[in-house]
């Protein structure tokens, strides 16, 4: 993948985000690997509306050096996380309403729903609070994302990665319905959890099969 191509994949998600509900204005930032020594990120206070091509930042996932505009302030977490997670394509972070709810509460989301444990993991920690845009926050999250492909971060939202973009974006979604499900269970009595063992079983076989046929089309 070139730099230029990474652009236009990350102009058109932010779109998507927008349409889709999961962010308003200039809240939330996403990234994309381009290799294994760069990424490009959502600029720094700029409508997704509004960003081109020329907006968008390269920066090197190494050094965190920059070229091109301000990247959003939670590019370092980005790059870490490509650092962290070699299977890592893209990342999303988000302030959707029923993940923000979920994180606010800081309650670690149960294997409610099975799409959300084939494309997520057995459940979605909840990293420790700290501030926004510090290494503190870096590595909680990292923390919380150990064998997981989301994870909430308490008082502020969420970050979901995937192979590549289309991924990650679905992961978003998964997250949002399984929390808004989460939030509505516990009104009706109590969630009722998938066991471990299955959920466990559901998000290998996700990884290992189903979504290896996706990746290839």
């Amino acid at each position: 993948m070139t730099v230029e191509e990474a652009k236009t994949i990350l102009k058109e998600a932010g779109l998507q985000l927008v349409q889709s509900g999961l962010t308003t204005g200039t809240w939330g930032n996403i990234s994309l690997r381009v290799n294994e020594d760069l990424m490009v990120v959502t600029p720094s206070g700029m409508d997704y509306l509004k960003i081109t091509e020329k907006d968008i930042p390269v920066v090197d996932l190494a050094s965190e050096q920059w070229t091109g505009p301000k990247p959003s302030s939670e590019y370092k977490l980005h790059a870490a996380i490509y650092r962290f997670r070699e299977d890592a394509g893209a990342v999303i972070h988000t302030h959707s309403t029923n993940s923000s709810v979920v994180a606010a509460a800081r309650r670690e989301v149960p294997a409610v729903l099975d799409d959300l444990v084939q494309i997520i993991g057995p459940t979605v920690r909840v990293a420790d609070y700290a501030l926004p845009s510090t290494r503190a926050m870096v590595k909680k999250t990292l923390k919380s994302l150990k064998g997981r492909n989301a994870a909430l971060l308490a008082n502020h939202g969420a970050v979901c990665l995937g192979r590549d973009m289309e991924e990650a974006f679905v992961a978003c979604q998964v997250l949002e319905k399984a929390c808004k499900a989460f939030i509505e269970g516990e009104f009706l009595g109590g969630v009722k959890s998938i066991n471990r063992f299955e959920a466990v079983l559901m998000h290998q076989v996700y990884l290992k099969k189903y979504s290896k046929i996706r990746m290839k089309k």
